[in-house]
């Protein structure tokens, strides 16, 4: 298995640490076992294997989604291997190679996964106050004085992926309202964070001039470090998106996709699921279907791109 992830990881132009972490902790799948003794699921695969998105490091998006599985392990009475992805783009392509049954899909990759393979999504997160959505941003630090198309002119632009809504979509689009048709000629220099947490970092820190992120990993690391909000300026925002949510492949066992379902939207009303959506730093799981997708897939169109026969590989 370590050498078979450590191929997917040196696929991408990730950045040496983070493919040195991800050969060390053996990314493909950690497993977490039940007894299996209980009725809950009587005719599905005695084992799932559920993909993650490196939103964050693999060991923060671990720490967040290892407690939901177990536990969800535990409810439905099946095991549920984990099965951390080194980018965005490889939650395609690997979802069969890797023959996984399920992924926590961005609004991106979910709606692509939709239209390529028919996955059907069942559960997203609900967040403080109601939102189960997200937004992209693209900022610059205060003082910078970037603002207009000239402004951005040979400067260095970082994205997180070309498989991801607010690290892609937002900037492409933003661009192009701003007049900017070839971003690969109008910066000195564009490259792939491969987490929006990089991507954010790299900004603060001057490493590039302009980037883009989610919302929610964007305020979610400015509550441990103020310089965020202090440093970093949101110059534009995207519509609103669907937050990561679970989708299946449509043929999973009907009876093992209607227990997940269940069990993610009742995880609010039990002691030790609260505790599971505290990690998370969410309030329930809500019900999503496939037409909640609609909104990026009328973005992706009105910037030129079909998500049936989008190539999403960095360059």
């Amino acid at each position: 298995m370590l050498s078979f992830v450590c191929r997917l990881a040196f696929k991408a132009p990730l950045r040496l640490p983070t493919i040195f972490l991800i050969c060390l902790f053996l990314l493909g799948c950690n497993q977490h076992e039940t007894s299996l003794s209980g009725p809950q699921v009587k005719s599905n695969p005695q084992s799932i294997k559920i993909g993650l998105l490196p939103e964050q490091d693999i060991f923060t998006q671990k720490k967040r989604y290892e407690p939901l599985l177990a536990l969800l392990s535990k409810k439905i009475g099946i095991s549920i291997q984990i099965c951390i992805l080194p980018h965005y783009g490889n939650i395609i392509d690997d979802f069969n190679n890797l023959g996984l049954d399920g992924a926590f899909f961005g609004s991106f990759t979910g709606a692509m996964a939709i239209q390529k393979f028919f996955v059907e999504p069942l559960a997203r997160p609900q967040y403080a106050g109601g939102a189960s959505s997200y937004y992209g941003m693209v900022f610059v630090k205060k003082g910078s004085s970037i603002r207009t198309a000239e402004d951005m002119r040979g400067k260095q632009m970082v994205f997180v992926d070309r498989a991801t809504t607010a690290g892609y979509l937002l900037p492409l689009a933003y661009f192009k309202a701003l007049g900017i048709v070839d971003y690969k000629r109008w910066f000195k220099e564009y490259y792939f964070s491969g987490t929006h947490e990089d991507a954010i970092k790299d900004v603060l820190n001057g490493q590039a001039d302009i980037g883009a992120a989610k919302n929610t990993v964007f305020y979610r690391m400015a509550a441990t470090d103020s310089r965020l909000l202090s440093e970093l300026e949101i110059l534009e925002t995207s519509p609103h998106v669907p937050a990561n949510g679970l989708a299946v492949r449509h043929d999973l066992d009907p009876e093992l996709k209607q227990a997940l379902k269940q069990q993610l939207l009742v995880l609010h009303q039990g002691e030790e699921g609260r505790a599971v959506l505290d990690v998370l730093k969410i309030e329930r799981f809500v019900e999503t279907t496939a037409d909640d997708y609609q909104p990026v897939l009328d973005y992706a169109k009105s910037i030129g791109l079909d998500l049936k026969t989008y190539n999403y590989l960095n360059d």
